[in-house]
């Protein structure tokens, strides 16, 4: 396998300059913050917006997905000290001993706990490690459900594979090692969506019946081909205290396939849903019942979507979108949190959304939901108006436009 080292015009098509300026930023900010600039080099991962497969990967489901023109850039440099340590633009920085490996509770929910369990990771699939250190900026917005933490999980596996084993890791096993970082160590129990996404770049279909080893497709698509639009728009939803609305998704889902003996729903069938329901309702409740039936839709719309990109059938892929942000509303109901029914902005955002386009393009939420973001394809003719609507109720700069990145994480070339 060869590395995948990339030119800067293969990762930024446009406004090169712009990045040049940004990456000579880095290291001028790796030298005023470690007191020197030696033998360095660049690195990238982008961060990622689901498409369709709203809440099916925890349960070994179908999503697609793809990498946006937003992403984490390290400066690193090897070292001899034993440590990793990397400083994040406006974080602390994290220093990690390559001889303490071992899970520490008191790291949970931190970027030094996804370090180091990378570190394990790589250790414990009999890859090589070494000491580093590391100078990060971003351009992935936190809290907008592009997966900055499965960029930064990418970005320091990519660094691993570069520096210490040739670029010989592959895209998924960096995401798997990742995932299992993010799992075991940082202590979220999510899907291997994210993590696949970053690492292997442009618009991806990925089926994680086995979790071990998915099957990931890589489709051709252009928006800008059918004049639309990607916004993500940030509705300023506070995400404090919804852990446990996050949770209880997978939960319920994974409880209603125990019923069956199954440890995921992917095991299963609808029909297996509907032929036992009236025990599945007094046992679980409704809700439960209902993100089950979410969940085999929902990876039906994943291979319409799929299927209507291929074949050029733009209108059945807008579609599809619309199906899958109403199947999320009504039945995943991820859309506002039950227990803070005062506070629902992805419900006023879908409203204006829907109002501005009206009855075109599509959107939907976006990522985990309860709060955060909502994702719309919008015609270039409507964009400004759907803009400044939506700017006019959630703020300036809360409408993003962005472009799809076909390259996922990568040691890049700046010269």
């Amino acid at each position: 396998m060869r590395p995948i080292i990339r030119n800067l015009k293969d990762v930024y098509p446009t406004l090169q300059a712009a990045q040049i300026q940004r990456y000579r930023a880095a290291e001028v900010g790796f030298a005023e913050y470690f007191g020197a600039l030696g033998a360095h080099r660049f690195f990238s991962a982008p961060g990622r917006t689901e498409i369709c497969g709203n809440h099916t990967d925890h349960n070994n489901g179908k999503v697609f997905a793809a990498s946006v023109d937003l992403d984490i850039i390290a400066v690193a440099e090897q070292t001899d000290d034993g440590f990793v340590t990397i400083k994040s633009d406006g974080f602390p920085e994290d220093k990690i001993d390559l001889s303490d490996l071992n899970v520490h509770e008191d790291e949970k929910n931190t970027s030094a706990a996804l370090i180091r369990g990378i570190l394990k990771g790589f250790k414990k699939n009999g890859h090589n490690i070494g000491s580093f250190r590391a100078y990060t900026t971003s351009t992935v917005i936190r809290g907008t459900g592009l997966s900055s933490s499965a960029a930064f999980e990418v970005l320091v596996g990519t660094i691993l594979s570069h520096m210490f084993n040739d670029g010989q890791i592959s895209p998924v096993k960096v995401a798997q090692i990742s995932h299992f970082a993010e799992n075991v160590y940082f202590g979220k129990n999510s899907g291997l969506m994210d993590q696949t996404v970053c690492a292997v770049g442009g618009f991806v279909a990925i089926d994680l019946k086995d979790g071990d080893i998915p099957v990931i497709e890589s489709i051709k698509c252009d928006f800008a081909k059918y004049e639309h639009a990607l916004c993500i728009v940030d509705t300023k939803g506070d995400h404090a205290d919804l852990t446990a609305d996050y949770s209880e998704i997978p939960r319920e889902m994974k409880e209603v396939a125990g019923f069956f003996d199954c440890q995921t729903l992917r095991s299963l069938s609808l029909a297996d849903i509907i032929l036992n329901i009236k025990f599945l309702r007094e046992q679980f409740g409704d809700r439960a019942v209902l993100r089950a039936i979410h969940f085999f839709h929902e990876n039906e719309r994943v291979e319409k979507v799929v299927h209507a990109l291929k074949n050029e059938m733009f209108d059945n892929f807008l579609s599809s979108v619309r199906e899958s942000g109403d199947s999320s509303f009504k039945y995943l109901q991820n859309v506002y949190s039950n227990s803070d029914i005062r506070h629902q902005s992805l419900s006023i955002a879908l409203n204006i959304a829907e109002s501005s386009l009206h009855r075109k393009g599509a959107c939907r939420v976006h990522g985990g939901g309860f709060a955060g973001t909502i994702q719309a394809f919008v015609p270039f003719d409507a964009l400004k108006q759907f803009k400044m609507n939506m700017e006019k109720a959630f703020g300036t700069g809360s409408c993003h436009i962005l472009s799809i990145r076909n390259v996922g994480g990568c040691e890049v070339v700046v010269s």
